[in-house]
């Protein structure tokens, strides 16, 4: 593990200071890998033999029938099977799915994914519709770009329009039922941050979130929802992030709550924020709706 700079450890410190061990004991465990079932390709019952065959040891997750834990084995196991590679299954952290799951992705519903690459958010909607949702997902980086169009060809994905373009420059033309924005962020719930990982990096990040949070949403119908997430468990990407926002007025928290999960406190009550452990990395969410009048 990488060591945890000292404005980071400073800010967790001053924002958790009853948890500030726990948080880092959480940066420092192995997780256990997770994955979750194509709907699109395969069922919970056919990979469940396959477990079974191989004697791999897993456990389901309460919040979610299509995700698995693995026990025994890494993810460069999982690999090397067929099944992963004809995309019956999406190697992913039970965070990751989270936002989703919040969205509540229904069949027919226009759904826009701002920041889509590599795609693991994007493959789920799609999953979880069975590829009936009107799908459309955006990613300014070429390279992340093609890593999306290949998971998404992999796992069988049609119904969708892939643009490599930032969410940010989408024409207000646009209008969608849901809207999911995984935010970029420091990756300060998961502490997987690379050399460029920077205190100046961190104080130019809250001013693109913001960008894209108030874009979607002016790209959402009234009655619309967006679901903001992050892997980062700070303040200023999070929480500070979404009552901005909420000054305009023309937006409201639909509160979430999820049992059995290990929490941080926030400060905007109806928002969640995951503390990181050996099952989870650390990821903030709020689900907003478009007022239907102002």
């Amino acid at each position: 593990m990488n060591e945890i700079p000292t404005f980071l450890k400073e800010k967790i410190q001053k924002q958790y200071p009853s948890l500030q061990d726990t948080i880092f004991l959480g940066y420092q465990v192995d997780r256990y890998p997770s994955f979750r079932i194509n709907r699109l390709k395969t069922t919970r019952e056919e990979i469940e033999s396959f477990l079974k065959e191989e004697k791999i040891e897993y456990q389901t997750v309460s919040f979610f029938p299509d995700a698995f834990i693995l026990r025994n084995q890494k993810e460069s196991y999982l690999e090397k099977k067929e099944w992963y590679q004809e995309g019956k299954i999406y190697v992913q952290s039970l965070s990751s799915m989270l936002p989703v799951l919040f969205l509540d992705p229904k069949e027919k519903e226009s759904i826009l994914d701002m920041t889509s690459a590599p795609g693991g958010k994007t493959t789920e909607i799609a999953s979880l519709t069975q590829d009936r949702a009107l799908l459309m997902a955006c990613e300014k980086s070429k390279i992340r770009y093609e890593k999306l169009k290949y998971n998404l060809a992999r796992q069988g994905v049609k119904r969708i329009t892939a643009l490599n373009q930032d969410a940010r420059s989408l024409d207000d033309y646009f209008s969608f039922d849901k809207i999911l924005l995984d935010a970029p962020c420091s990756g300060s719930g998961t502490f997987h941050v690379g050399e460029n990982f920077s205190e100046e990096l961190l104080e130019k990040l809250p001013k693109v979130q913001l960008e894209l949070l108030l874009k979607a949403k002016k790209l959402l119908k009234k009655g619309g929802t967006i679901l903001y997430s992050t892997c980062s468990i700070l303040k200023e990407e999070n929480e500070e992030i979404v009552k901005a926002v909420l000054k305009e007025g023309d937006l409201e928290i639909v509160p979430i709550t999820l049992e059995g999960v290990p929490l941080l406190p926030t400060s905007l009550e109806g928002t969640i924020t995951v503390l990181p452990n050996s099952q989870y990395e650390g990821f903030f969410m709020a689900k907003l709706r478009k007022k239907e009048e102002v």
